[in-house]
């Protein structure tokens, strides 16, 4: 078993690591870490640039103002991290406004550290890359039968799923909305997810960025299903935001809201985070799109129907 130390500054890392049973070789964590809980000991190695307590609107507007001054973000703690001296980094390449980015971590830990650092980015925009990134990390920790258990075993929940939808032609279209002001549509892997678990995604194409989609083009596609899932919030934090939607022009006449087919999910546990649990988010998607066929568990914790 691999004695390296790693620090993790990307919450599905962190998952990952953990889940390859290398959770004790883990010596710190971005702000962000929070799962398995007992993460939540570890030394905090970044923090964010703007406040808690924002709305979406005003953290759009406030990321905006940093990435236009060229500035940063996240702040990474180098004192904290230096102190830990690990032997492996592991961020990522994906969204300056998800998590650290490589380029911070080289730019912040390059010469500063007393010893050689292996620094890890990870890049996924589909499935096949989040998988893809278990076996670059098992690989890379030297843990390469514990990624290659852990893959096989992701597999089957996902073919399980895909098997018992086979001969079900009957896909509903759905809308999974990644924020709500300005308004985006969930891309990267969650239209994927969406035709896994036996819907038809809509304003978002598999492996591209989520992209800013004006209300109208929500409202001419008149969905069958709409599922919110605010990039890093919580049930709670989503339901405090739902009224956005709520106000806007004709969204009682939408189909999914006439059919009570209005769903908020826990976008910061599940969605969000390109690791194991992204077969979880298949899983809350196949409850919610064929509720006959799929019952896992998650209502009520993952996600909840929101009634007008």
């Amino acid at each position: 078993m691999s004695q390296q130390k790693i620090i993790s500054l990307l919450p599905a890392a962190t998952e990952i690591v953990c889940a390859l049973g290398l959770q004790g070789n883990l010596v710190g964590r971005s702000h962000e870490c929070d799962y398995p809980e007992n993460v939540k000991a570890l030394p905090i190695c970044s923090e964010a640039n703007f406040p808690d307590g924002m709305s979406s609107l005003e953290i759009d507007n406030k990321v905006k103002e940093i990435l236009t001054e060229a500035l940063s973000v996240y702040t990474l703690k180098r004192e904290v991290i230096k102190a830990l001296s690990p032997d492996v980094v592991i961020t990522q390449a994906q969204c300056d406004v998800c998590a650290v980015s490589v380029q911070e971590v080289e730019q912040a830990l390059g010469n500063y550290l007393d010893k050689q650092t292996q620094i890890i980015s990870l890049q996924p925009n589909n499935l096949t890359d989040i998988f893809n990134d278990i076996t670059v990390l098992a690989e890379a920790l030297n843990v390469q039968a514990a990624g290659a258990d852990l893959l096989e075993r992701l597999n089957e929940r996902v073919d399980i799923i895909k098997h018992k939808l086979k001969f079900i032609a009957d896909k509903p279209t759905v809308a999974c909305i990644e924020w709500l002001e300005p308004m985006m549509i969930s891309g990267n892997w969650v239209p994927e997810l969406v035709e896994i678990a036996g819907g038809l995604p809509i304003l978002a194409s598999i492996g591209k960025h989520s992209p800013y989609v004006k209300w109208e083009d929500i409202a001419a596609a008149d969905p069958d299903i709409i599922v919110l899932m605010p990039c890093g919030f919580s049930m709670d934090r989503a339901l405090k935001e739902v009224s956005i939607l709520l106000q806007q022009p004709g969204f009682a006449e939408l189909k999914a809201v006439k059919n009570n087919r209005l769903y908020i999910t826990d976008g910061n546990q599940y969605f969000n985070r390109p690791g194991p649990r992204i077969v979880d988010s298949i899983e809350i998607l196949a409850e919610i799109i064929n509720p006959k066929q799929f019952i896992f568990g998650y209502e009520g914790n993952g996600w909840m129907k929101f009634s007008i």
